[in-house]
């Protein structure tokens, strides 16, 4: 079996670039290696990222939304993630069931409980090895993830979830660091405050001294 290591954290935490950076190290060192993203990861996936991060499509309540992203996530599962680890692949995935418990349940205020049930459910299980949170405070990221908007041509400066009231993502941080509380031995928290580099090399160590074990 593969080794599954996600990447979690608020917008603009800097994990879709430490995801990047991660894949580049692992490979370098000659490590197989799938790097996929939720929502996405399959033709599905794809359908439905646009769906659920577009602002200008329609609104979603929360139930509906918790439900696609389960969607997402059994499909990624089955389609993408275990083929990989049974291939003795590296997955690394830019979020997973962690973030749905923190968005949905803690953010959106539903059943923590019953949305872990939920993402065991649509994941059949699967539990990542590691997981890797970048954290820092709200306003530092929402400031970043609207200046790095703001440098993609044509893009929206917002998505769904970046227009979501400050106190929607206190909620989803403190959700973040709850979890990471409750399992410290899969939790890794990393300053996400901290130089791109600085961080890329707090992420290397981590991998390395897993790939050891």
């Amino acid at each position: 079996m593969g080794c599954f290591i996600t990447f979690e954290g608020i917008e603009g935490c800097g994990k879709t670039t430490q995801i990047r950076m991660a894949g580049e190290f692992l490979s370098a060192q000659g490590m197989p290696i799938v790097v996929t993203e939720e929502p996405g990861g399959t033709v599905l996936g794809a359908e439905l990222r646009r769906i659920l991060l577009n602002r200008a499509t329609f609104d979603l309540c929360k139930e509906a939304e918790l439900f696609l992203f389960l969607a997402d996530r059994a499909q990624h599962v089955k389609e993408t993630i275990r083929p990989a680890l049974r291939d003795g692949k590296w997955v690394l995935c830019d979020r997973f069931s962690d973030a749905t418990i923190a968005y949905q349940g803690f953010g959106r205020e539903m059943d923590p409980d019953f949305v872990r049930r939920m993402c065991d459910f649509s994941s059949g299980a699967l539990k990542p090895d590691m997981t890797l949170l970048f954290d820092l405070p709200v306003d530092v990221g929402l400031r970043r993830a609207l200046e790095r908007a703001s440098r993609i041509e044509n893009a929206p400066l917002e998505d769904r979830f970046e227009r979501e009231a400050l106190t929607f993502h206190e909620k989803v941080r403190e959700g973040y660091l709850y979890l990471a509380r409750k399992e410290p031995e899969r939790f890794r928290v990393i300053d996400g405050g901290k130089a791109v580099m600085d961080v890329h090399r707090e992420v290397s160590f981590h991998l390395s001294k897993w790939s050891k074990k």
